[in-house]
């Protein structure tokens, strides 16, 4: 089986990596086509193995990207395209129709109940989705919270199966000794409680909220800021206004797998954190919380679509939290007097296994090869309808 994946880019983020992780699991021969901005991710697949070709897309309405992409899906003689965000699954799956590909998956990743991938719903958007879905065979959600969003869309609840995002449980296990090495090299003294957050540093993962909570704890609190994006700077100056700006780290985008990037990995940033805190207040999975509790970490966190469907015993020591600087001072506060616990691996990570959603997706890729897109309208008829 020939798979083509296509994506909007492949810079660090969440759907980035996972496809990443997937292609290391899946028994398929993939290749990729990123639409814009190959990115460290891109430099990790090839790293893999992985062909990756970038198709530079000018910007969401660059259609001369059209013909490009369904020429490249042509010649590369596919048996199966699959999308991942928002652009490159319109744009792919009707790139994909034109090439005579009948069989296209698209993956939902980051659909949430007000925005996608930080753009508002609105009906415009909603519509162009809906018109590129009807041109796709299956509409995987990573979650169950984000399959009812689709049917409440209106994409045809048939046409939605569950495959959650995964993880590679082991790379999390908590080590002392890259605690050690990791919070000297972050400059971290070995007595500070430090709290993590993971994620891209954009509005809606609402890191200020974290920024005002430090505020409001004892002095040797720290906050370890993993991840990159445009809010950055506007999180150190509410740093510096709540005079915390000194007890506030930034490491950049930090890959996981490895891509030969410096400095420590996430797992090790992981290891060198007492806590996650996670004040999104929508999510489509749930990812960076997942991670933490594979490497033992309590939790406390606002959204967590991954939690919902697992019994509480999965994830003993994840709590959710209002998305309020007041509520998160307390629960912090309340992990830190209660001290170190065991660091032990939860249930809920090793139930997100990669290996499991490989193996699911697979199921998804025969289903979608047996009975395809049935061809009863014309790509480009659906388009200009």
């Amino acid at each position: 089986m020939r798979v083509l994946h296509v994506i909007t880019g492949l810079g660090v983020g969440g759907a980035e990596t996972q496809l990443r992780l997937l292609l290391r699991h899946l028994p398929v021969e993939c290749e990729v086509v990123t639409l814009t901005e190959p990115g460290p991710v891109a430099a990790g697949l090839v790293a893999d193995g992985v062909r990756v070709t970038h198709l530079k897309m000018a910007g969401n309405r660059d259609l001369g990207a059209l013909p490009r992409l369904a020429r490249l899906i042509r010649h590369g003689r596919y048996d199966l395209v699959h999308t991942h965000l928002y652009r490159a699954c319109l744009y792919g799956r009707i790139a994909a129709r034109l090439a005579g590909v009948r069989a296209v998956v698209a993956t939902e990743h980051s659909l949430g109940d007000t925005q996608t991938e930080g753009r508002p719903l609105t009906a415009g958007v909603r519509a162009l989705y809906l018109l590129g879905e009807r041109l796709g065979r299956t509409t995987v959600a990573v979650s169950p919270a984000v399959a009812a969003r689709l049917a409440r869309w209106g994409v045809p609840e048939p046409r939605i199966t569950v495959v959650p995002n995964g993880i590679e449980p082991a790379p999390f296990a908590y080590d002392p000794a890259a605690r050690r090495r990791t919070r000297a090299a972050l400059g971290l003294d070995e007595d500070a409680f430090v709290i993590g957050g993971i994620g891209r540093l954009v509005p809606g993962k609402r890191f200020d909220v974290l920024v005002h909570a430090l505020a409001g704890l004892p002095a040797d609190c720290r906050l370890l800021l993993v991840g990159g994006g445009p809010q950055e700077d506007a999180l150190r100056r509410a740093a510096h206004r709540a005079g915390v700006a000194g007890r506030v780290l930034f490491t950049g985008e930090r890959p996981y797998p490895p891509d030969g990037s410096p400095g420590p990995l996430l797992p090790a940033l992981a290891s060198a954190m007492d806590v996650l805190a996670a004040p999104s207040p929508e999510e489509a999975f749930g990812l960076a919380v997942v991670e933490a509790l594979a490497a033992g970490l309590p939790v406390r966190y606002t959204s967590c679509p991954a939690l919902q469907d697992l019994p509480p015993g999965a994830a003993p020591d994840a709590a959710r939290i209002p998305c309020d600087a007041g509520a998160y001072a307390r629960a912090l506060a309340e992990v830190r007097a209660a001290g170190p616990g065991p660091r032990a691996v939860a249930e809920a990570a090793r139930h997100y296994c990669v290996t499991r959603s490989a193996a699911r997706l697979l199921d998804v890729y025969a289903a979608a090869l047996a009975h395809p897109a049935p061809t009863s309208r014309s790509p480009q008829k659906a388009v200009l309808s």
